[in-house]
């Protein structure tokens, strides 16, 4: 078994399961519909193709910097006449590491070089939430709670210092078999015939692991 994971991070991220209409709403961590249709992206699938061997992988979530929830207001304008007021709810300012199982190896690698050099734009939810820093985290040869447990904490060092408090944080995995259900889980992304799935996830607490560094101080030079 095998593990691809990703960092998930931007000034804007959104990840909406339940948006209709006027009101587009943001989950608070990244859902499967929108980590496929990042992956979708960046091996350049159209809407209308299958994405089905990308739904076989199992997600994972670790939410290492918990976003702020913000509201915008947009003004859309349908013709010259006609316009209507929309709220959007963005995640800001959050921080995730995305994992994906598979006993697929070869797989992961293609995910992983698409990612690297997308087709299409990447973005993390919405085309106005482009990613930044840096995605790729490697593949691991573990199954997907290893992964996400040994992964260092994201959060960049100089901030560290202001979460000095901060012990745990929220893991969602996927599980095969029971769980809580979601409905996330894309059939189809055409835009004349969206189609979602319910999946089943468990939300546990992951405990931050001491961050151990490297000094360059050497005791035996004061000898």
């Amino acid at each position: 078994m095998s593990t691809l994971l990703l960092r998930f991070a931007a000034p804007l991220q959104a990840w909406g399961t339940e948006s209709k209409y006027d009101i587009r709403k943001t989950d608070r961590e990244p859902s499967k519909s929108g980590v496929v249709g990042f992956l979708a992206a960046a091996l350049g699938r159209r809407r209308d193709e299958s994405v089905e061997d990308l739904n076989e992988l199992r997600l994972g979530v670790r939410v290492d910097q918990e976003g702020e929830i913000i509201q915008d207001f947009h003004m859309v304008h349908k013709d010259e006449k006609t316009s209507y007021l929309t709220r959007r709810f963005y995640l800001s300012d959050a921080i995730f590491v995305v994992g994906l199982e598979s006993q697929d190896k070869e797989m992961l690698k293609i995910l992983e070089r698409a990612v690297k050099n997308p087709v299409f734009p990447l973005f993390l939810g919405r085309r106005s939430c482009p990613p930044c820093g840096p995605i790729l985290l490697g593949i691991h040869e573990c199954g997907l709670e290893e992964a996400l447990d040994n992964a260092p904490w994201q959060v960049p060092e100089w901030r560290q210092n202001e979460k000095k408090d901060v012990k745990s944080f929220r893991k969602i995995v996927e599980l095969k078999n029971g769980g809580v259900p979601r409905r996330d889980k894309a059939v189809s992304f055409n835009p004349y015939h969206r189609e979602y799935e319910y999946r089943g996830v468990e939300e546990s607490i992951y405990y931050l692991k001491p961050q151990i560094k490297k000094t360059e101080h050497n005791p035996m030079n004061e000898l």
